[in-house]
């Protein structure tokens, strides 16, 4: 078994393969140099300097032991060349396999101008995360470009070091998309009351450098001047090296409900896998960390067993910490969707609030109230995976 990928889907289902009785040659294979670390913190708790390199490990030393895996890092995968059964590494080398993992994660977009340039970042590695932690300090005019969730954590961690921090999104307010335009006021205003200017509605057009970043300038001529940029335009999934291979790419590899593609012994997981949902009429791709963790299970199941004998039902759902402030969200939002506040108050930003579509609750959002989303969230589960006939027609 050849495992594509070193991050939080890769290193579970190398695990979940050992747990569920493989005990044959496992090759993971990782385009870092380094093993299996956890993400998440990145934009945050380590961004900030209260966590190290080592504290970010997924698996102790005796859990990599217990793998009894061969690691082949720092060499990305170029090729999957499926009719001979073999993943193709950039260095020349091939791994045979009867069974392959793709968790390859996605890859940040970037902006036009200076990418090379001193204090240009973008936040996906620990690497990157060194290098901008370096720059980071108190009176640096920083520049995050990109109003989604990372970027607005980045602004925050920032923020709390000191920076002069402004947040530049084309939407007319941060995280408009993820939450929708009643919630987004909320967060645009916690970053104003610290101190962040927000440039919204107007898109970065590219940055400026010389040996050294200089500003960035924006679609209707004005120039933002900064120290430091920061680009989180966005991501997409990583899948590049697998044209050719006869596999199904369409934003990500295609799948099944449990995460199979076209071929049973090839499985995708993460950031990578545009999956069929059990209870969606529609394919979807999930980035969030809590289905990087929860699909390989499901999807090692089913590649040794040779067919799809069990579907993925989780709900996506993640969390945030901006400003001293918890966030989080589970579910299918969308634009159209009605928004109710059924716990707390907004005024408080102490509160819990669902989205319906067609009679029917299908996400919930809740800000500094961990408790109440928990048990908001478990009816929205039991919901989800659990639809009359009714309740399936609605969502579609």
């Amino acid at each position: 078994m050849v495992v594509v990928g070193s991050s939080v889907a890769g290193w579970r289902a190398a695990q979940e393969l050992r747990e569920q009785g493989f005990d044959g040659r496992l090759v993971i294979v990782g385009a870092e140099p380094h093993r299996p670390y956890d993400r998440p913190p990145l934009s945050k708790e380590f961004l900030a300097g209260k966590l190290q390199p080592e504290e970010l490990a997924l698996g102790s030393e005796q859990e990599e032991a217990d793998l009894a895996a061969e690691w082949r890092l720092g060499v990305p995968a170029a090729r999957l060349d499926t009719r001979r059964g073999a993943v193709v590494l950039a260095d020349g080398s091939e791994l045979r396999a009867d069974g392959v993992v793709l968790a390859t994660g996605s890859a940040r977009r970037s902006l036009p101008g200076g990418a090379e340039a001193a204090g240009i970042h973008r936040l996906r590695t620990v690497d990157d995360a060194l290098a901008l932690r370096r720059e980071i300090h108190a009176g640096a005019r920083v520049v995050v470009v990109g109003g989604g969730l990372i970027g607005t954590e980045i602004a925050s961690t920032c923020r709390s070091l000191g920076a002069a921090v402004t947040l530049v999104d084309a939407q007319h307010l941060p995280l408009a998309r993820t939450l929708g335009i009643e919630l987004a006021p909320l967060c645009f205003a916690q970053h104003e009351d610290h101190g962040v200017r927000v440039r919204c509605g107007t898109p970065a057009q590219r940055v400026l450098a010389d040996d050294r970043v200089t500003g960035v300038e924006l679609a209707d001529g004005r120039v933002i001047p900064a120290d430091v940029v920061v680009v989180e335009v966005g991501a997409e999934p990583a899948t590049r090296w697998l044209r050719g291979s006869g596999l199904k790419l369409r934003d990500g590899v295609v799948t099944d409900s449990g995460c199979v593609t076209a071929l049973p012994n090839v499985v995708a997981v993460g950031d990578i896998a545009r999956y069929q949902p059990a209870h969606r009429s529609h394919t979807v791709r999930s980035d969030h960390w809590s289905t990087a963790m929860n699909q390989p299970p499901v999807a090692v199941r089913n590649l040794l067993a040779g067919h799809t004998a069990a579907a993925f039902t989780g709900v996506p759902h993640f969390w945030s910490q901006q400003y001293g402030s918890t966030l989080q969200f589970a579910g299918y939002a969308g634009p159209k969707d009605r928004i109710t506040v059924v716990d707390g108050s907004l005024k408080a930003r102490r509160f819990v609030a669902t989205y319906q579509r067609g009679g029917r609750t299908i996400a919930v959002f809740a800000m500094n109230s961990p408790k109440q989303f928990a048990t908001h969230r478990r009816r929205l589960i039991t919901a989800l995976t659990n639809p009359g006939p009714a309740a399936s027609r609605a969502v579609r």
